[in-house]
């Protein structure tokens, strides 16, 4: 048997580690929650690591995942051991090749990190919806339901594939087993070795393609033998369950850890039986365990292979003794009589009654039930609660476990505070943070630290919604003396220690209702220790007297400021939690600590260490206890999340989601299609900011900068009548308009909102006015909030109750007069400094009311629709973007049917309002067919015809036809339709449908938000990373140079082309968008986008920008179809030829950087040629901008005539 050797890694690590072990071929592609397994993959790859045969595999990304598992079968007929790694929709887009990889009886594993499908919403989180849309394929299919499993199963998958000939889909729940962080065994090579069978292997490799024993495979064939092919394969699924039981008890052997296909637990004579797979399997056997020490005849049986099923091999696990059979599955399939997994156990126990074998006397009742849709929590008392209702006389059948279903009245009640003794000697800690502020990745490190240096075996498990960044997160993580099977979080007062990483948090979560008596508080606070207990709402000081809660507290800001880490408070945390919980001797703890910064911020540079270890050396001497009165002496209450003024369905229903409290929301509360109304980030109110901009009205020249780049739309201008500012705060600033575009009675104001400002200083960093008796003060500066907070939230409502100016009257193409156009895109929870909102927000000032959005999937549809809330907003007479998410890969096609149906339904009504002509009157038809809807005054005034046209077909109820009009007569109004992305989309799995789009010559504009890597998945590369980045699946730096959309598209003649940046040059950009809009045909705006995961701190976003356009990186320029019309060149730059070294700019970003320090040879060689690059780039488009239009050839020929 091997010698043990633990690991603390998550479910993905633990899979990658197996499958590229056992793979000659990884084709990769991203998608949450399966991208750090190719993640993983690229990087041991780039390092040199070797597969059990002692070569490094390759890898390849793709486009996209159809084109992974293309590549994968591509490789497998050649004879190579290939693996892709994948999840939800990505597992859809193979789904064509699995079918002919089966067919042709071809070993391969694909590892799916199981998880939610896209139907009336996207979800990123775990259930089997997906691979449930793959058993008809022909893959076999194997379950892990741990971390554990998760390694070991991935070994018998690929032993089994090569043996059996049968493809093999390993899966897991997503996040649940993926991204939790356990102690596991590992299996060593020699375990390896024994179970992966060299012939078989020599066998599948002579079944290869090959010219010199040439086959013919992948034939068409008629009705007179498909059939017959069809059936050749049946022995191989009729003798597989065996031969993976067989290599399960192998594995045994060798490792002394124990599976069967179909495994039992519980009371040897239960009567009541959860059938069950996945991670939920481990809540199960935890309560089965519990529900049996008190005498219950209990059990749980664990399905782990699913395909094929030997239906006689469950059946048999089954105890003889059961009477009731309770069926769970996490997925649901509308219009079925019962789920999958279900529906087979059924089959199989009608057919063995049938046939006369089945090893009951009596038949079972038996009943499915779904459970844990979108990682939706699974607990001990939804387990309890359903071994109740087996013993009812006629138990609920297709029930539902976890939600409260009040309209089909599917859900069954169960106690939220029942639990089991599973951890009366664990300990149990949360930790509440932001997301990028540190916290989880923090928390991961002292749960490895906890499992690597002690004896105790430890879990962590990190929750956060798709936001990622600015949402809230929490930690999760248990350590004990015994295994851990706890699938599920931490409830109500069972936690020993609670972290408060924001404080902010503490008027805004219950999270004392965690903690358990006697537990420990630790708080992030600016407050002086004797301060903080005064600034607690009145309940949670209740609940730390009446739980006898200890409280700690830092000021982690003040000691990240002095140690230069900004707001990166995480290893300061930590520290923190080590010196208060004792868990490790603090000394070793430290050292731990230190130890993982540098393996996790040693890419990056010895600087950013430093700031680490300096800040870890100053947090004890910043550590204090805070004195508990014997009394609740607090004077206030958490307040209302929403403000009691919001819309009914803010407070019902919104306000619930952002308490934390959306698992309590019922069925009849949901929209049915997934239609929300817009505007509700307006009420979310996440005060966030330390520092917010303050303005100097008399030093400001009324620019309107500011307003212009707030990535969040927190900061605003508007202009009004002297007058209407008469009662306004003491402290509400204005100044008389400046210029002569605007009436001289009026003032004009710059308004910050506290409650939604980040604090990410852009603003302040883009003003242009400097006080000239001292330099470091603007018209608009960084002052701390606190101070000012309750002035700067009165004088915001008086700001927001202003009437906004007339937008016919503003004058679009100055950055002052469009930004005194309101917003509809607002308070976003996008990144703190993101340099993608900006441009949405832009879009919306200048054509919100008229647009119709397809929007990718990616970081742009994340923080623009994420429940809870939507930036996206209306204006005061209810107008406002219309918007829409498909999929990834078919975003521009979506629009593009956008853009037909709205030509279609535009063409129709003028067609009936020709009809009837005589009953409206020919004067309003005549106006509205004939009208111009160039600008704003022109679209108004359509709008005005358009009401006075539904109020006339209103009127003709006897007709028909005019109330078909009257459905579709909105439709005369001019709409702007835009398809938005990011770069993944755009250049890779959306390039074909984008090209389409570009060649139909349709009036649609494209924005593409180019991060240059897939952003919302983390970072990984695309086809617009530079040459020399690191990113994730380019480990060792991109080799090939940034693909040029730009010039692709240019090669349509009817394709307005963009390039812009707006913190290098915002009049380009704000003259882009409104050219875009107004080009009749398809029109393209590629956008520069700083980005996180370019490793810069935003509060640079706008250095970034000036330098990639100075270096050349990133050249401005428009190409315009109307200049050729005219006889002029189409094209022209916007920016200058490179005016500095590329690596001027490339220096000063992690991405490019930090390849100096792990690859510094390939680093210098990328260098120079992207500096290469640059310099040919730019001339081949100056070569190009420079050449002669028809008209100047035109006068050329004249003169020399």
């Amino acid at each position: 048997m091997q010698t043990t050797r633990w690991l603390m890694i998550d479910g993905n690590e633990a899979t990658a580690t197996i499958a590229h072990r056992l793979s000659e071929v990884c084709a990769i592609y991203p998608i949450t929650p399966a991208s750090a397994m190719g993640e993983w993959a690229d990087e041991w790859s780039a390092q040199g690591r070797t597969n059990l045969w002692g070569t490094v595999p390759q890898i390849a990304q793709m486009q996209s995942e159809g084109g992974a598992a293309g590549a994968v079968h591509g490789a497998l007929q050649l004879g190579s051991l290939a693996t892709t790694f994948t999840a939800s929709q990505g597992l859809l887009l193979m789904i064509p090749n699995m079918y002919k990889i089966a067919g042709e009886l071809t070993p391969v594993v694909i590892h799916v990190a199981a998880r939610s499908l896209a139907c009336q919403a996207l979800s990123i989180f775990g259930d089997h919806s997906d691979v449930m849309a793959t058993r008809q394929t022909g893959f076999a299919m194997l379950c892990a339901g741990s971390v554990q499993e998760a390694m070991d199963f991935a070994v018998l998958s690929h032993a089994a594939t090569l043996v059996g000939r049968l493809p093999v889909l390993h899966f897991f729940d997503g996040f649940r087993t993926s991204h939790e962080v356990a102690k596991i065994q590992a299996v060593g090579d020699e375990v390896l070795h024994a179970l992966i069978s060299q012939e078989a292997l020599h066998a599948h490799r002579a079944r290869a393609m090959s010219p010199d024993q040439p086959v013919l495979r992948g034939t068409a064939q008629n009705p007179d033998v498909y059939f017959q092919g069809r059936e050749t394969v049946n022995t191989f699924y009729l003798a597989f369950p065996k031969l993976v039981q067989q290599l399960m008890d192998q594995f045994a052997q060798l490792t002394g850890r124990h599976y069967h296909l179909y495994e039992y637990h519980g009371a040897a004579d239960a009567e009541r039986v959860i059938i069950i797979m996945g991670s939920g399997a481990e809540t199960v056997h935890e309560t089965v365990d519990h529900l049996q020490a008190s005498g219950e005849k209990v059990g749980i049986l664990r399905v782990r292979l699913y395909r094929p099923l030997d239906a006689q091999a469950l059946l048999a696990a089954l105890p003889a003794s059961v009477k009731q059979i309770a069926v769970l599955d996490r997925t649901k399939e509308p219009g079925s009589d019962g789920e999958p997994l279900y529906k087979d156990v059924i089959t199989a126990l009608a057919q063995a009654q049938m046939q006369g074998n089945s090893p009951f006397t009596e038949l079972p009742t038996v009943i499915g039930g779904r459970y844990g849709l979108s990682s939706k929590e699974f607990t001990p008392g939804m387990v309890a609660a359903i071994f109740k209702e087996l013993q009812q006389d006629q138990p609920k059948n297709g029930f539902t476990i976890g939600i409260h279903d009040d309209v089909t009245h599917t859900s069954l009640v169960w106690d939220e505070h029942w639990h089991t003794a599973a951890h009366k000697e664990s300990v149990q800690a949360l930790f509440y943070g932001l997301g990028s502020d540190g916290t989880v990745s923090a928390n991961k490190n002292s749960i490895k630290i906890i499992g690597e240096t002690t004896d105790l075996y430890a879990q962590g498990y990190f929750v956060y919604d798709s936001k990622k960044s600015g949402a809230m997160t929490v930690s999760h993580l248990r350590f004990g003396p015994q295994p851990i099977r706890s699938t599920y979080l931490i409830g109500d007062h069972q936690a020993q220690f609670i972290g408060c990483h924001q404080p902010q948090f503490i008027e805004r979560f219950e999270m004392l209702d965690k903690a358990a008596p006697s537990a420990v508080f630790l708080l992030n606070t600016s407050h002086a220790p004797d301060q903080v207990w005064d600034q607690l709402p009145r309940r949670m000081q209740e609940q730390i007297i009446e739980k006898n809660i200890r409280v700690y507290c830092i000021d982690a800001y003040d000691v990240a400021q002095k140690a230069s880490m900004g707001k990166r408070i995480n290893t300061i945390m930590q520290t923190c939690f080590f010196a208060i919980s004792g868990v490790v001797p603090r000394e070793q703890a430290i050292a731990s600590i230190k130890q993982a910064v540098q393996n996790t911020y040693g890419s990056k540079g010895q600087s950013i260490i430093d700031f680490n270890f300096k800040a870890i050396d100053a947090t004890l001497a910043s550590l204090y206890e805070v004195p508990v009165p014997s009394e609740a002496t607090s004077t206030f209450e958490r307040p209302p999340l929403v403000d009691e003024n919001a819309p009914d369905f803010i407070g019902r229903f919104t306000a619930r989601l952002i308490a934390g409290e959306g698992d309590r929301v019922p069925v009849s509360m949901m929209p049915v299609d997934g239609s929300f109304p817009l505007g509700s980030a307006a009420y979310e109110k996440r005060k966030l900011a330390l520092e917010i901009p303050v303005w100097d009205a008399e030093l400001c020249t009324q620019c309107g900068k500011c307003p212009m780049v707030c990535p969040h739309a927190a900061i605003r201008s508007k202009l009004v009548p002297k007058d209407m500012v008469a009662d306004a705060p003491d402290s509400f600033k204005t100044h008389p308009v400046l210029g002569r575009d605007y009436p001289d009675d009026h003032v004009m104001m710059y308004q910050v909102s506290p409650d939604d400002c980040t604090g990410c200083g852009l603003c302040v960093d883009i003003c242009p006015i400097r006080d000239k008796s001292n330099a470091s003060h603007k018209a608009l500066n960084m002052e701390p909030i606190e101070p000012i907070h309750t002035q700067e939230q009165d004088n915001w409502r008086f700001f927001e109750a202003l009437p906004e100016y007339d937008r016919s009257a503003l004058k679009h193409s100055t950055i002052k007069g469009a930004m005194l156009l309101e917003p509809l895109f607002e308070f976003s929870g996008a990144c703190v400094g993101c340099g993608e909102t900006p441009y949405l927000k832009l879009a919306t000032q200048l054509f919100g009311d008229r647009m119709v959005v397809a929007n990718a999937t990616g970081c742009s549809s994340i923080y623009g629709a994420n429940l809870p809330t939507t930036p996206w907003t209306v204006n005061a007479d209810g107008r406002g973007p219309a918007w829409n998410n498909s999929l990834f890969e078919d975003n521009a096609e979506f629009g593009l049917g956008m853009r037909i149906a709205i030509d279609q339904q535009n063409t129709y009504a003028q067609e009936l309002l020709a009809e009837l002509r005589d009953s409206i009157g020919a004067e309003l038809v005549d106006a509205l067919l004939t009208a111009e809807q160039n600008t704003e005054q022109e679209i108004a005034e359509q709008r005005v015809r358009v009401e006075q046209l539904k109020q006339r077909l209103a009127e003709l109820t006897d007709q028909s036809r005019a109330k078909e009009l009257l459905t579709i007569a909105e439709h005369l109004v001019v709409r702007s339709v835009w398809i938005i992305g990011g770069d993944g989309w755009a250049y890779d799995i959306g390039y074909g449908g984008l090209d389409h789009v570009l060649a139909s010559g349709r009036n649609v504009n494209i924005l593409v938000l180019d991060t240059e890597v897939y952003s919302n998945t983390g970072g990984q590369t695309s086809k617009a990373t530079p040459r020399g980045a690191v990113a994730k699946f380019s480990n060792a730096g991109k080799p090939t140079a940034k693909k040029d959309l730009a010039m692709l598209a240019m090669g349509y003649e009817n394709v307005y082309v963009a390039k812009v940046a707006y913190g290098a040059k915002d009049t380009q950009t704000l003259r882009a968008f409104i050219d875009a809009a107004a080009h009749d045909g398809p029109s393209l705006i590629i956008a520069y986008s700083p980005c996180i995961a370019h490793g810069v701190d935003l509060t640079h976003n706008h250095r970034q920008q000036n330098l990639a356009v100075k270096s050349g990186h990133w050249p401005l320029f428009r190409y315009e179809p109307s200049r050729a019309e005219k006889g002029l060149n189409p094209l022209r730059l916007d920016s200058a030829a490179p005016s500095i070294d590329y690596t001027e700019f490339s220096s000063t970003e992690a991405r490019f950087s930090m390849l100096n320090r792990t690859y510094p040879k390939a680093a210098k060689a990328y260098q120079k040629q992207a500096q290469e690059d640059v310099i040919a780039r730019f001339a081949h488009y100056q070569s190009l901008a420079d050449l002669p239009g028809a008209a100047d050839l035109e006068k050329k020929e004249s003169g020399d005539d």
